[in-house]
């Protein structure tokens, strides 16, 4: 069979902090799942037992691992699957908080894999909505001794230390692995992260869970990857590009680029040997390419073939562009 541009199945996960924007957007909610509270939609996901399922077309119903089986580089890029094998590198999601996420932060590679036999993830975030007031927090305000770190855990008091930034639409952010952060109630937002589900969580505002219990931290390991020296370069900036791409990060294991489109724009992809992901986050699109066209809303995303050569989209809207260089 011909590859082409793929839609997948999101996979929505109900959580205590979720909100009700994801299920309002017109995904659909499975059966016995609150679509009140669904805090995350897992637009494309190599995760083992949590795998994207294509949604149309003559490939519906495989997993993302079973295409890279049959597709190899065709699909990901000779580089990539030379690097990853079936494992898909990267983890796309969109995110509504309707109140605070846990204080946390995630491991390096190099721990995870000796710790868990898994990989470590660093993260970026892109603000596609934010109510009034909004915000995150993220990395430290100053630096902390492990003294200080720990005494702010026992009491409480970790917040205090953490950079409060009000966020708006339109705003992006790194969060590479060590860094401490959370996520306030009322932003809405999409997040593209190294394939990894690991998650220390520090502090969790005093919390219960659904039987009235606090939730479980992991404040023995955040210890030991918690970076207590402030990071510079953490807001990423941007220019305004009508009608092209412009590069919001690279790092280790992928690249995101902003296209911002209002009319149509052509992008070259042939010295790319890499898979595609665009992420709608404003607006609405049509995607012309390897002989198919696909609509692309507010808050789906598409996975192109690295054996794309070239993309035409036309419309108006943005998206947030991931691969791997």
């Amino acid at each position: 069979m011909v590859l082409y541009p793929l839609k997948f199945h999101p996979l929505l996960k109900e959580v205590l902090w979720g909100g009700d924007r994801l299920a309002k957007s017109g995904k659909r909610v499975p059966k016995g799942k609150n679509p009140a509270e669904i805090g995350e939609s897992w637009e494309l996901s190599g995760v083992a037992d949590d795998e994207s399922v294509v949604a149309f077309g003559t490939l519906a119903d495989n997993t993302l691992s079973e295409l890279i089986e049959v597709y190899m580089g065709e699909l990901v890029g000779d580089a990539v699957y030379e690097k990853y094998g079936l494992e898909f590198p990267v983890l796309l999601k969109f995110i509504d908080t309707r109140e605070k996420l846990s204080i946390q932060v995630h491991p390096s590679h190099e721990f995870a894999q000796e710790m868990h036999s898994a990989r470590g993830k660093s993260e970026m975030w892109y603000i596609v909505d934010a109510k009034e007031g909004a915000a995150i927090y993220l990395d430290f305000k100053h630096p902390l001794s492990e003294e200080e770190y720990d005494k702010a855990v026992e009491e409480g008091t970790i917040a205090e230390h953490l950079n409060r930034i009000p966020v708006h639409k339109g705003d992006a952010y790194f969060v590479p692995s060590g860094t401490v952060h959370a996520i306030e109630g009322g932003v809405l937002l999409a997040e593209i992260q190294e394939t990894s589900t690991i998650t220390y969580r520090i502090d969790d505002w005093g919390r219960k869970d659904r039987n009235g219990h606090p939730r479980e931290r992991h404040t023995a390991l955040a210890a030991e990857v918690v970076n207590l020296t402030p990071t510079e370069g953490l807001t990423i900036t941007k220019p305004s590009v009508r009608n092209g791409a412009v590069e919001l990060l690279s790092c280790d294991t992928f690249s995101v680029n902003l296209v911002e489109v209002d009319g149509a724009v052509e992008l070259d992809y042939a010295p790319l040997d890499s898979f595609v992901a665009f992420m709608c986050v404003e607006g609405e699109v049509t995607i012309r390419t390897m002989g198919h066209e696909v609509k692309l809303p507010a808050l789906e995303t598409v996975l192109i073939p690295a054996d794309a050569t070239d993309v035409v989209i036309s419309g108006k809207g943005k998206l947030l562009e991931s691969f791997v260089k």
